[in-house]
């Protein structure tokens, strides 16, 4: 089959190797306080800056009030798997974290620095990102090898005192879930009863299928396939995987209570959904298999650069509803839909994590913003042009936070929308006039 996103990628990605060279990069610092002469630098830097030290040292949550630690995340990799491209390294991955740094900003008014780090020792991570803690508000962990990143959030979430959000395993799965939410509700189902395949059992659709659960998704109808496929109690791998990767292996224990065993069109048969997060396709998921499904079947192709099947096949072979990664599909399931407002919801209400409640909370909320708008078959899931969506994704967040009792500051949810609105607002207006005056320059 005709490959149907084949020219649109090869010239984006022209366009970015072209533009990268053009600008040097993506991102870059910017002043945001005055400087009109000498006696300016004695008020931000020394002697004056001398004070604002000494009341931090007296009180380490003032770093939050008096620096920009109230606004700062770090995204921190150690390009072990970046995209669909795998381990190419932390240099290779610094593209990949500016270009999430400039959705962070544009999307959600968050200052987010890249932090490629030349460390992929899972202890030696964990010391590494405790570390610059006092420098930031919150932690992005990105592009991080399985089972590793499953270990690393885990423990980051336990030991550090402000939030830490791996955004390929929770902002995936947040998106996944708003868009299901939307897609059961245009095919009449509802959460307990869906019976759902998911091909991949990498960070994403593990993180999915454990967001799924604490959504009200019954567990024991989700099936689960891998490499050696489907997972279930008594397959042989399974001594090993409750030693190498017991996120899997608990996976493995509690779904498939019918106990299917086999391989992808054995698990889809009589399936409602299909959600893939595997391998770049197109073939991976095979159009005679959705046929195998329930009428009115919903089908996420969610690989980058191709998905699994092309949408044109899987509507061909009876899917109602498919949504992808991409952007020039209809129903773009993507995680820059959620972690823009779900930080800046964070970051306001300074929360000390974001819990699976809190993230459901913030996916209910997107999955509203689309259904007040009309949801059909070809918009289940808001766009990322649609920003309007990000403070209201912020509010939730916040609002959320406060009643799990994990945020230091606590205001209404109608004041943690202004604030969010007002930050992202303000940054976008800033973004535009730096472009209409020309300092940020129109190559483009």
């Amino acid at each position: 089959m005709r490959n149907e996103g084949e020219s649109s990628g090869k010239n984006f990605s022209d366009l970015a190797i072209k533009y990268s060279k053009e600008y040097l990069g993506k991102i870059q610092t910017m002043l945001k306080v005055p400087v009109h002469n000498l006696s300016d630098f004695s008020v931000w830097y020394t002697p004056g800056v001398a004070a604002v030290s000494l009341e931090i040292a007296k009180d380490k949550d003032l770093s939050f009030d008096m620096t920009w630690r109230w606004n700062a995340v770090a995204i921190v990799t150690d390009g072990t798997r970046v995209l669909g491209l795998g381990n190419v390294g932390p240099e290779a991955s610094l593209p990949v974290m500016e270009g999430k740094g400039l959705i962070f900003k544009y999307l959600g008014g968050v200052d987010a620095i890249p932090i490629p780090i030349n460390v992929h020792e899972r202890e030696q991570m964990v010391n590494v990102v405790k570390a610059i803690e006092p420098a930031f508000g919150g932690i992005n962990l990105e592009d991080i090898e399985s089972p590793k990143c499953f270990y690393l959030l885990e423990t980051l979430r336990k030991e550090m005192n402000i939030p830490v959000w791996h955004d390929d395993q929770l902002g995936t799965a947040g998106a996944t879930l708003a868009g299901l939410l939307n897609a059961l509700k245009i095919t009449g189902r509802n959460e307990r009863d869906t019976k759902i395949v998911v091909v991949g059992s990498g960070a994403a659709n593990i993180a999915t299928i454990k967001l799924f659960e604490a959504a009200g998704f019954d567990i024991g109808n989700i099936t689960a396939v891998d490499s050696h496929g489907i997972l279930h109690p008594e397959r042989e791998d399974m001594d090993v995987l409750m030693r190498d990767n017991p996120w899997k292996y608990d996976l493995g224990i509690r779904t498939n209570k019918r106990r299917v065993t086999g391989d992808i069109p054995d698990a889809m048969e009589g399936a409602d959904v299909l959600i893939a997060a595997s391998k770049p396709g197109p073939g991976v998921i095979k159009g005679e298999w959705i046929k195998k499904m329930e009428k009115r079947a919903i089908v996420f192709a969610l690989a980058n650069p191709v998905p699994e099947i092309w949408p044109s096949e899987a509507k061909e072979y009876g899917a109602e509803i498919v949504g992808t990664g991409r952007s020039d599909f209809p129903n773009q399931v993507n995680n820059s839909l959620v972690f823009p407002g779900v930080f800046r919801g964070a970051l306001d209400a300074r929360v000390r994590r974001i819990n699976e409640p809190m993230i459901v909370r913030a996916s209910k909320e997107l999955a509203l913003f689309a259904e007040e708008k009309g949801i059909n078959e070809n918009y289940i899931i808001p766009t990322m042009q649609e920003w309007e969506v990000f403070p209201r994704i912020a509010a939730a967040i916040a609002d959320e936070g406060v009643k799990e009792n994990v945020a230091r500051v606590k205001m209404t949810k109608a004041e943690f929308f202004d604030r969010a609105k007002e930050i992202i607002s303000g940054n976008r207006m800033m973004i535009e006039k730096m472009m209409d005056q020309g300092l940020i320059k129109k190559v483009i």
